[in-house]
């Protein structure tokens, strides 16, 4: 009877054992023997593929690996961007941060710094594609305004880059894109009759923005609410100052405008 209980418990332990070992066999590293080109060759038509998992995989194998080479360092970029796809663009801009910390005399340091705007651009300007169905009021605009610093460092470190051009046009348009966020937010203000707060939004746009078009809106708020809180002096100085601007302002002079008249709230 002994024998026999001895006999179930070395079979349970040699199963357990052919067990574990087929576990290991099964986590063994199949990338254990190549070299580090395949490592990249491999990741790089895994991204053509769009198996950016897979390809994040293998750049980090290969910065381990090849930790400090050139090769590691363009894994590095890839990776981020694979980050990117994958819709992680936290990861991808920590790795495009730590990049640019420990590579600045890198051939590609343009291009992190490009690719770091792009992230923070793609994954924020959204919120401002349709202003009317969102309220701005509660956006933190810190992704677009990190995504302006990354364009900028790129264009004043590099203003030859072949990315300068396509960041100077992001740069306008987000410039664009964060002070119709402000006339949002002024006007969101104004409609709930707080206008002290709308007066300070709409002078944010005023000071910080003053080419873009959005500035137009943000002073004739300054007006409407100098009017309501009774300030007839700051109402009329900043009339003036529209009417030198925008001589032919349809929010001033609805009249101008042929055809049905609109609200001045509803020209988005």
């Amino acid at each position: 009877m002994l024998r026999l209980k001895l006999s179930v418990v070395w079979m349970a332990f040699s199963l357990a054992g052919a067990i574990l070992l087929s576990g290991c066999a099964a986590e063994k590293d199949l990338t254990a023997n190549w070299t580090v080109e395949k490592l990249y060759s491999e990741a790089k038509e895994e991204m053509t593929e769009g198996a950016y998992d897979i390809a994040i995989g293998y750049y980090e194998k290969l910065e381990g690996r090849a930790a400090g080479s050139v090769l590691a360092q363009q894994a590095q970029i890839d990776k981020a961007w694979a980050q990117y796809k994958t819709g992680e663009p936290v990861q991808a801009v920590a790795t495009l941060d730590r990049f640019i910390k420990l590579n600045p005399a890198n051939p590609a340091l343009d291009y992190a710094i490009y690719l770091k705007g792009v992230v923070n651009f793609n994954d924020n300007l959204g919120l401002f594609s349709s202003l009317a169905s969102q309220d701005l009021a509660e956006r933190d605009p810190k992704q677009a305004k990190d995504s302006f610093e990354a364009f900028r460092e790129l264009t004043t470190r590099f203003p030859d880059s072949k990315y300068s051009p396509d960041a100077r046009l992001r740069m306008a348009y987000i410039k664009n894109s964060l002070a119709r966020s402000n006339v949002y937010v002024a006007r969101h203000y104004f409609n709930r009759g707080a206008y002290v707060a709308a007066v300070n939004r709409a002078q944010i746009t005023v000071n910080e923005y003053r080419d873009v078009p959005a500035v137009e809106e943000a002073l004739f708020i300054m007006v409407q609410a100098y009017d309501r809180l009774g300030l007839v002096e700051l109402r009329d100085d900043t009339r003036r100052v529209m009417e030198k601007t925008y001589p032919d302002s349809v929010l001033l002079h609805p009249e101008r405008t042929p055809g049905a008249k609109k609200s001045w709230w509803k020209l988005w």
